[in-house]
């Protein structure tokens, strides 16, 4: 009960967020979430697209077979075939279940931001998303379950370097946006 009541508050207080941001409620003089201030030539706020996490936690959980992808045949990282074929396995898993949530997650979020924006009565709203929140759930334990079968193939040094090889990537993207 306390669990589902939790669920429940952090999508309402994530749909509350979403559809102050969306009708215009930002009050600060700082950029919405998920926008970017272009600047130069009259050119106004652009909009940055964003695509719909399914997932509950949507920041801070790393994508491992994503960035093990991206690195398959590094020398430094020295992927055995069984291991390509064992993460090849549990990639094609977590996307297939992915592939059937995340249209119902983008769904229920529209149709949610759609109610709450015609007035509809928050206790209307109630049933859908919790279910959303079920749905965002499940997609976060799919997620969780990769990163563990992931980490369950690789040894402890090829963990550690995909891990290193991120963490390099993601501070030369800052310096490359401080330098902008």
């Amino acid at each position: 009960m306390i669990r589902r009541l939790t669920l429940t508050t952090i999508t309402l207080s994530a749909l509350l967020a979403t559809t102050l941001l969306a009708s215009g409620g930002n009050t600060s003089s700082t950029p919405a979430m998920g926008q970017q201030q272009k600047m130069g030539s009259g050119q106004k706020m652009m909009k940055k697209k964003r695509k719909h996490s399914p997932f509950l936690i949507k920041r801070g959980l790393p994508h491992l077979t994503k960035l093990l992808m991206k690195s398959w045949n590094d020398e430094a990282l020295a992927l055995s075939k069984a291991q390509q074929e064992k993460l090849m396995k549990v990639r094609q898993e977590t996307i297939g279940g992915l592939k059937q949530i995340k249209p119902q997650v983008a769904q229920m979020t529209k149709a949610i931001v759609q109610g709450s924006r015609a007035g509809t009565k928050t206790t209307a709203l109630e049933g859908q998303v919790e279910k959303l929140a079920a749905l965002e759930a499940e997609a976060t334990i799919i997620h969780l379950r990769c990163i563990e079968e992931t980490k369950a193939i690789l040894t402890p040094k090829q963990l550690a370097y995909i891990i290193q090889k991120k963490q390099m990537q993601k501070a030369q993207k800052m310096q490359a946006k401080k330098a902008n």
